[in-house]
């Protein structure tokens, strides 16, 4: 018998980028067609003007940096769609192109592209955005509605549960909608493009911390871009741990930040910065949590 030998990786599997990011793109559908029922016409601009914006930066920066045209993994669609999502309706539309562009040029690209970068981009654009437009950002829509709310759920105790819940309430794009946002993290379960430990332990860790701290933990949990952040941009493959153990402890450490940060900060909401944070961590806790290769001593592990 004949013995090939073969570099890693041994285990092999038919998905690729473009596909898992369709998979997202498909799963983040109900949450995005929501946001432009309950924000109307302006959202729907928003949104085209980021994902417009993303491509046209990424096709920019390959010339540029004399990289092949990498648009066609749909990378850039999915981060300007989410960044969108986190924006409110309505934002001037030279704003909403200059996030997504910074996402793309700085959170992405200036890191050497795909794979690379190692926090989320479309949370760097968002960053970005409210420290560069904190007005434009902080003022949102009302619902069926042209009126201009100031506060979203986090900042006004007037919205019931379901209103929240349901996403009858003020708020970003893509976040108002708790149901909407869980059907398309039940979709990406199910495609086993994401696990449950980052989304669960990010959420838990959140309705204890705010259970401790007397606030209603359903609405905490249920409010701002908690649930948009679990699902869809904490559990990123570039910028997540590897191991089991390691998601559960970044969604812990994210979940704590949020709470810390809507807590004891003069911000109304810690979902992005947290989300970041824990992203510059995970080179240490991949380090610490490592799985000992099959045969190796343990302090060989230590060491590497």
């Amino acid at each position: 018998m004949e013995l090939n030998i073969t570099s890693s990786p041994h285990l092999r599997t038919k998905d690729d980028t473009k596909g898992i990011m369709l998979d997202v793109i498909i799963a983040l559908a109900p949450a995005t067609v929501f946001g432009v029922l309950m924000f109307g016409f302006s959202a729907l601009v928003t949104i085209a003007v980021c994902v417009a914006s993303a491509l046209a930066s990424e096709v920019l920066a390959c010339w540029i940096m004399k990289k092949p045209l990498s648009t066609g993994d749909l990378t850039a669609v999915v981060t300007g769609l989410l960044l969108a999502l986190n924006l409110p309706a309505g934002i001037p539309i030279y704003m909403a192109a200059i996030g997504s562009a910074f996402a793309i040029i700085v959170g992405k690209m200036l890191f050497g592209g795909l794979g690379k970068n190692i926090v989320n981009p479309a949370l760097i654009g968002r960053v970005f955005m409210l420290i560069a437009f904190s007005s434009a950002m902080t003022t949102f829509k009302e619902p069926l509605s042209d009126l201009v709310a100031t506060a979203t759920p986090l900042a006004n105790g007037e919205y019931t549960f379901s209103q929240i819940f349901f996403g009858v309430c003020s708020g970003t794009i893509g976040e108002t909608s708790v149901a909407m946002i869980l059907l398309g993290g039940v979709y990406l379960v199910l495609r086993k493009i994401i696990t449950l430990e980052i989304p669960l332990s990010f959420i838990l860790t959140s309705f204890i911390i705010a259970l401790i701290a007397g606030q209603n933990p359903f609405s905490a949990v249920c409010s701002g871009g908690l649930m948009l952040g679990a699902v869809f941009m904490a559990t990123d493959y570039v910028t997540s741990p590897m191991t089991r153990l390691g998601k559960i402890v970044f969604g812990i450490g994210c979940g704590a930040i949020t709470m810390v940060i809507r807590l004891f900060c003069s911000l109304p909401e810690g979902v992005s910065y947290s989300i970041i944070i824990m992203n510059l961590l995970v080179p240490i806790i991949d380090r610490f949590v490592s799985v000992r290769p099959l045969g190796a001593k343990r302090e060989v592990a230590k060491n590497d």
